[in-house]
Parts: C-alpha cells; sequence; structure tokens
C-alpha cells in the first residue's frame, strides 16, 4: 500500500474516533480523557510533530548552503532569487486580495454572534505598535547565527546559509571541500526524512482523534460564515490561483502536479504548519516532481517562510470579519492599505501548527 494511502486511512480513522469519542461522552471519562485522548494519543502527534520540526532547520540550512554554493558557482542566484521572491509576493498579494473580495461578498461578521459586543469596544481596543520597515529589514541579518538557529528565526537562518553558501562557491579548493561535506551531509538528512515519513501515518491518526475529540462544535457554529470564507478561499485559492500560475508559467498539467503533491498536503492539512511539512515538501518536489537540488533547495525553505498565502488569506477574512463586526466601514484605501499590510506581515508569520 502506498504512504498517500496509508495517511488517508490513518486521517479517516482518526477523525472518526475522536468523533465517536465526543459523540458518546467518553470525553467526559476521567480515564479516556487523561491517559487515552490526553496521554498517549496527544503524545502520539506531538512526537511526530516534534520529530519533523526537529529537522526542519537542519534541513533548511544544509540544503540552503548546497543550493546557494551551486548557484553561486553558475552566477544564476541573483536571478533566481529575484524571480522567486517576485512570484512569492505576487501570490501572496493576490491571496488577500481574493480574500478580501470573498469576504465582502459573504459578509462573515455581519452573521456573527454580538452576545459579548456590548461589552467590548472598537474605540477601547489598543493594538500593538507594529514594528518600521527599517527594523524589519535589519531583523533579518541575524547577530549570532547559531542563536538563530536555536531560536527557530528561519528567515536569519537562510540569510546566513545563502551567504556561507556563496561564500563557499568563491573560496576555491577549500569552498569545495566544505563544500562537499555539506552535499554528504544533505544526503543523510534526506534518508533521516524518509525515516520519519514512514511514521506519518501514525502521527497523523494521533492528530485527527485529538481534534475530532477536542474540537468545539457549538463554537465553530457561531463564526461558521467567518470558518467557511476562509475555508472557501483557501480552496479556491489553492485549486484556481496556483493552477492557473502553474499551467501560465511552466504548462505542466496541474492536476499531475496535485497528484503529485499529496503527500506534503496531508501532511500539512494535518499538522497545520508549512514549517514542519517543510522536509516531507523538499523531498517530494526533488524526487517526485523532478526539480533540481540546487533550485529546490533555494525556493522550497525560502517558500515555507515568507510565501504564506494562507496566513495572507486568514489575515484578509478576519479583518472584514472584525470591522463588520463592530460596525467599522473599510474604505478603498483602508482595503489596499489591508493588501499591503498582510503581505508583509505574512512575511514574518512564524510557521508553528495550530
Amino acid at each position: 500500500m502506498s504512504l498517500t494511502k496509508k495517511i488517508l486511512i490513518g486521517m479517516a480513522l482518526g477523525l472518526a474516533f475522536g468523533v465517536l469519542f465526543q459523540v458518546t461522552d467518553l470525553v467526559t471519562n476521567a480515564f479516556i480523557s487523561s491517559y487515552v485522548i490526553n496521554g498517549v494519543i496527544d503524545a502520539g502527534g506531538k512526537i511526530f510533530v516534534t520529530l519533523l520540526k526537529m529537522m526542519v532547520v537542519p534541513l533548511v540550512f544544509v540544503s540552503l548552503v548546497c543550493g546557494a554554493r551551486s548557484l553561486g558557482a553558475t552566477g544564476s542566484v541573483g536571478r533566481l532569487g529575484g524571480k522567486t521572491i517576485g512570484l512569492y509576493l505576487l501570490t501572496t498579494a493576490l491571496a488577500v486580495s481574493f480574500a478580501l473580495m470573498l469576504a465582502l461578498i459573504v459578509d462573515p461578521g455581519l452573521s456573527a454572534s454580538d452576545e459579548n459586543q456590548a461589552a467590548l469596544s472598537y474605540d477601547a481596543y489598543q493594538a500593538q505598535e507594529a514594528p518600521s520597515v527599517k527594523d524589519t529589514l535589519v531583523n533579518i541579518f541575524p547577530a549570532n547565527p547559531i542563536q538563530a538557529m536555536a531560536e527557530g528565526k528561519m528567515l536569519q537562518v537562510i540569510v546566513f546559509a545563502l551567504l556561507l553558501g556563496l561564500a563557499l562557491s568563491r573560496a576555491g579548493a577549500a569552498g569545495d571541500r566544505i563544500g562537499e561535506f555539506f552535499a554528504d551531509l544533505n544526503e543523510v538528512m534526506m534518508k533521516l526524512i524518509t525515516m520519519v515519513i514512514q511514521l506519518t501515518p501514525y502521527g497523523v491518526f494521533c492528530l485527527m482523534v485529538k481534534l475530532g475529540a477536542s474540537v468545539g462544535w457549538v463554537e465553530i457554529g457561531k463564526v461558521l460564515a467567518y470558518f467557511l470564507t476562509v475555508a472557501s478561499a483557501l480552496i479556491l485559492h489553492g485549486l484556481i490561483v496556483y493552477p492557473t500560475l502553474l499551467k501560465a508559467l511552466t504548462g505542466i498539467n496541474p492536476l499531475m502536479f496535485l497528484r503529485k503533491m499529496r503527500e506534503p498536503m496531508l501532511v500539512a492539512f494535518s499538522t497545520s504548519s508549512s514549517g514542519a511539512t517543510l522536509p516531507v515538501t523538499l523531498r517530494t518536489v526533488e524526487h517526485r516532481i523532478g526539480v533540481n537540488n540546487n533550485v529546490a533547495a533555494f525556493a522550497v525553505p525560502l517558500g515555507a517562510t515568507i510565501n504564506m498565502d494562507g496566513t495572507a488569506i486568514m489575515q484578509g477574512v478576519a479583518t472584514v470579519f472584525i470591522a463588520q463586526f463592530f460596525g467599522y466601514q473599510l474604505g478603498v484605501d483602508a482595503l489596499l492599505m489591508v493588501v499591503l499590510t498582510a503581505t508583509l506581515a505574512s512575511i514574518g508569520t512564524a510557521a508553528v501548527p495550530g
């Protein structure tokens, strides 16, 4: 049986068991709740996600060093970097624009529960001051690369890896020797990923059981319009915008592409984390899609860090939802500002589960 089928079975069985626990009120049983759902099942899901997250920083660092070294030797790193970042910013701007349009059509905030509205005040809310563009740019560069790795600051890790890779491409024989070490280390990392990925069906099963048993269906019902608007925007962006760009820019059949990318999509859906899914994505892009390692090692980690289209969609719909909830009118200038700020804000969002 293929790994994809195993993941689907684990997902379906996990969700079914979780809903069964909730429907039959077994979640209220002290033993089931403490030792099964919040014990063994929760631990299994967290261990799986932790194993994926464990590999993210070393994988991004090693693969980007290898990719930047190879691209630096050919002199194409600047051209590839410009195209990649430009495409990522374009898709993010399209995502938040699409989300705003859909939210203004659905009006999710108008149908939300207003039982707490009297106790809340839009004018009383004090927003945190956003960092300036200068601070944002300065914070991309790591003062201590080791600390950046330990704290999982991916943009700083990416910048250091790119600079180190470019330095290796220009360091002659010394760069070649160290570059070969990184190439070997990259092969070992890919083997480690393969080992962890074999645990995916079991990790997905645990995550889905916990989700099915703990999700608050009543609470979801209160904001159902918002929930469905976000979900619809995500699905339409994934099935219309991306395939259209893929077909227009490469001529590749989108259905074939989506079929080959099943495993990363299933893992992403289960873990709710693009960061945790990164090892699976990189492995699939190289081995199933056939993307050159130099390009994949550069574009995939960078995309998992700055191409947060799902986050941008959520921020766009949430802005309209909150504005409608409090009766605040969003003009054209405000909507354009949302597109800009959501695009920039999504770049710095951590790819954590949840």
